[in-house]
């Protein structure tokens, strides 16, 4: 009987384990997008929404969360997506979205939100260069969950060069999902 088992070396545990992150998915379109869990401040109900006039079409106007105002986008017409009616589905997610150096507390509207999931930082793929006139700024990579592909915003290029009202800053005392 030996007295020592011999086991492949690979190296470092990385090639064993594969570098995950989490990200919030949410439904636009009938399409899953997701987000980084570390954006993601809440996650509330479609409530009423204060327009502000003259704004962009996209910025539907402020919401107040204990006291901060936040201002609301719709993510359907950031995208060049139809708008459709709020349902009972329909969410508010409250991000820390990098803008001008700092992270400013935003709301996005999105039809539904599904899950928190790990999706390997390893499979993420680029977006596809395919020419034309595909706008496809707005987003980071292409993950996977399953047989289902996940379009990764870039919170940051998702609101360079849109001006909308600050929101609250991110601060050490605003309280993140879990």
């Amino acid at each position: 009987m030996p007295d020592r088992i011999h086991l492949p070396t690979f190296g470092s545990l990385d090639c064993i384990m594969a570098a995950t992150s989490q990200y919030l998915t949410l439904g636009l379109a009938g399409e899953t997008f997701g987000i980084s869990i570390r954006n993601v401040r809440e996650i509330l109900d479609m409530r009423p929404i204060s327009r502000l006039p003259h704004a962009p079409n996209f910025l539907l106007g402020m919401i107040d969360v204990r006291g901060s105002g936040y201002p609301i986008v719709d993510l359907r017409t950031k995208l060049g997506l139809p708008g459709v009616p709020a349902t009972e589905a329909t969410r508010i997610i409250i991000l820390d979205v990098p803008m001008k150096g700092r992270l400013v507390g935003v709301g996005f509207v999105a039809d539904c939100v599904f899950e928190v999931t790990d999706i390997d930082e390893q499979a993420i793929e680029p977006i596809p260069e395919i020419g034309g006139r595909w706008q496809s700024d707005y987003a980071s990579g292409i993950g996977r969950k399953g047989e289902k592909f996940v379009v990764i915003f870039d919170l940051a290029r998702l609101m360079a060069n849109d001006s909308i009202p600050e929101g609250r800053d991110a601060g050490a005392d605003a309280p993140r999902a879990a």
